[in-house]
Formats: C-alpha cells, structure tokens, sequence
C-alpha cells in the first residue's frame, strides 16, 4: 500500500475509533447525577419566592413547608404536581417547559413535584 492511502487508512480509523469512544463515554455518563437544566421559581400564599436550581430528574422534591400556590418551570423539563408531599396522588398538575401554573384559588397548595424524563 503506497503512503498516502495508508496515511488516509489511519485517519478514518482514528475518527472511526474516536467516534466511538465517545458514544461509549456518553452513554456511560448518562444516568449519573442528570437535573433538569433551568430553574423552577415558586411561591407560597405569603407571596415568599424560592428558586430551585438544575433540580434532579429522579425523585420527589418537596416544595416547602407551606407548599406552592404557582410555580413556574424554566428547565428544559416538563414537570408534574402534586398535592401530596410525597408525590403520590391522583391527577397532577402537568407544567410544561417554560411554562407556569397557578392554583385556584380556595384550593390546597401543591406540595411536591417530579421532573419528567
């Protein structure tokens, strides 16, 4: 084989093997610590703000002792709520990505919530 078809041979193995090596290490890093990127603000029925930052994908979060009476979802995650502290229950609140959500007035506050993934 004459040097530069053996050089260009190199090449595309090399890129073939970076290729993947790099699925491999994205696939690997996939399911460790992921957040839903973006912020989800809340307020309770004292008008107090809190700001929850890249939160977990997995598991329930509690949204405060008092709950929330609107909650706004700035990940790139949709999210659902519940008005249980521990996310079980009936009928959640489905809040898309970039989107908020108030409650009707006279009904319980959401206590918790999950990120869909």
């Amino acid at each position: 084989m004459s040097d530069p078809r053996r050089q260009r041979l190199q090449r595309r193995l090399a890129r073939a093997a970076g290729a993947a090596l790099l699925s491999v290490a994205a696939a690997g890093c996939s399911g460790l610590g992921r957040s839903a990127v973006g912020t989800i603000t809340y307020e309770d029925e004292k008008e107090h703000h809190t700001m929850v930052t890249s939160p977990g994908v997995k598991g329930c979060h509690k949204l405060g002792a008092a709950g929330a009476v609107k909650v706004e979802n700035l990940t790139l995650n949709d999210i659902r709520l519940y008005l249980t502290p521990d996310c079980e229950g009936r009928d959640p609140a489905y809040v898309p990505s970039r989107l908020s959500d108030t409650i009707v007035p006279g009904t319980e506050p959401w206590r918790s919530y999950t990120v869909v993934h």
